[in-house]
């Protein structure tokens, strides 16, 4: 038998939201899917748990030795608790939403599970919210998609935001370019990943110099951009920077108060990207409030499509936020007529209504943790 206090244990990286916490996430995510709808975005909302293979395409490969793993007794086929909600996105595009018009806007929102937290992240169970921009490959996109993450998330109550942009496929179509030996190619841009300047500084030839100076160029957006714009780069690593250029230009004209950096070397996270990806912070909070970036949905079903969105964070984003507004909570003793209760509720108040005659009523709405009290056909705010 297990003693009482051990049945109140969870697992790590597992939490029970607890009363205010809980509520204001969920009004944390009615702000962004509000946000997302907004624009355009229509609310889909996939099944927690998949059969395996599904859960293990596009995005999903990344996370694979993250997921848990079931045996669905009516089919007798492994499933698997997802890990992120792009995928199933994805997938519901290409089936369900196949002949629909492109570009397709979908939006989301639930939680998700993964076997191990990370260091920034120690969370197994947390909520995403975000956006699928599915059917183009414009700049334009990319534009929509990062303005609309910076604008869910300023309406959620995040301040001082910043969008760091990152090209995971820079430093492989530089190697490629040049020709180098996969072996090389492969360390360069893991000493990039890793800000390594010690490796860097070792290697000899054209990618040392551009090496050194790609992990020069981390950094504000115009500093990068100069750093980029001098470097003789192969022609396919070229036509990335130069969109990496016209999108930061577009940026600057519609959102001059967002600040923008870029880490051209850095790829960790972003494995299955294609095109330009990003991270969307707020400063003084640990971790990432989101990431997204471009990518080909349901390649792997033969007919993939383009495609580019963001997730956003639950867990960070909470810590983001300043403070909450407090709810008015009011108690209404008992024989208060229900039509009464029904107009303090249409005025914001929240009704806790008595179960039973007090003596005390003052009294008792302290005790029951409540700002307000009705009385005397008025509410009344209560003092110490």
């Amino acid at each position: 038998m297990l003693e009482p206090n051990e049945t109140a244990l969870l697992p790590e990286g597992l939490h029970d939201s607890l009363v205010g916490v809980a509520a204001q996430e969920r009004k944390v995510v009615e702000k962004l899917l509000s946000s997302f709808a907004s624009h355009g975005y229509d609310l889909v909302m996939p099944p927690l748990v998949e059969f395996e293979e599904s859960l293990l395409l596009g995005p999903g490969k990344a996370q694979s030795r993250n997921m848990f793993r079931l045996l669905d007794p009516v089919s007798q086929r492994m499933m698997g608790v997802r890990t992120d909600m792009t995928g199933q996105v994805a997938r519901i595009s290409h089936s369900r939403l196949g002949n629909s018009p492109r570009p397709l806007r979908l939006s989301y929102a639930g939680d998700v599970l993964r076997i191990k937290g990370t260091q920034l992240r120690p969370e197994r169970q947390f909520k995403q919210a975000g956006v699928e921009l599915i059917g183009s490959n414009t700049t334009e996109a990319y534009v929509e998609i990062i303005l609309l993450g910076f604008d869910a998330l300023k309406k959620a109550g995040a301040k001082r935001l910043s969008v760091d942009l990152v090209m995971p496929l820079l430093v492989p179509a530089i190697s490629q370019g040049l020709g180098l030996e996969k072996k090389l190619g492969d360390l360069v841009r893991h000493a990039l990943n890793t800000k390594d300047i010690g490796e860097l500084s070792n290697i000899d030839g054209d990618i040392g110099t551009i090496s050194r100076a790609l992990l020069e160029a981390a950094g504000p957006a115009g500093k990068s951009l100069k750093i980029l714009n001098e470097l003789k780069l192969p022609e396919a690593a070229r036509e990335m920077c130069d969109e990496l250029q016209k999108l930061v230009s577009r940026l600057n004209d519609v959102a001059p108060d967002l600040v923008i950096t870029i880490d051209p070397g850095e790829y960790t996270g972003f494995e299955y990207q294609t095109g330009i990806s990003f991270s969307l912070f707020a400063s003084g909070v640990r971790g990432e409030l989101g990431r997204g970036g471009r990518y080909m949905a349901n390649a792997e079903r033969g007919d993939g499509e383009p495609a580019t969105g963001f997730s956003l964070y639950l867990d960070s984003l909470m810590r983001a936020l300043d403070g909450f507004e407090v709810e008015k909570k009011i108690f209404v003793p008992f024989g208060t007529p229900r039509n009464q209760l029904t107009e303090l509720q249409a005025a914001g108040y929240r009704t806790i209504q008595g179960l039973e005659n007090v003596a005390d009523i003052n009294a008792e709405a302290k005790r029951m943790n409540c700002e307000h009290v009705w009385q005397e056909g008025q509410a009344k705010e209560l003092t110490e």
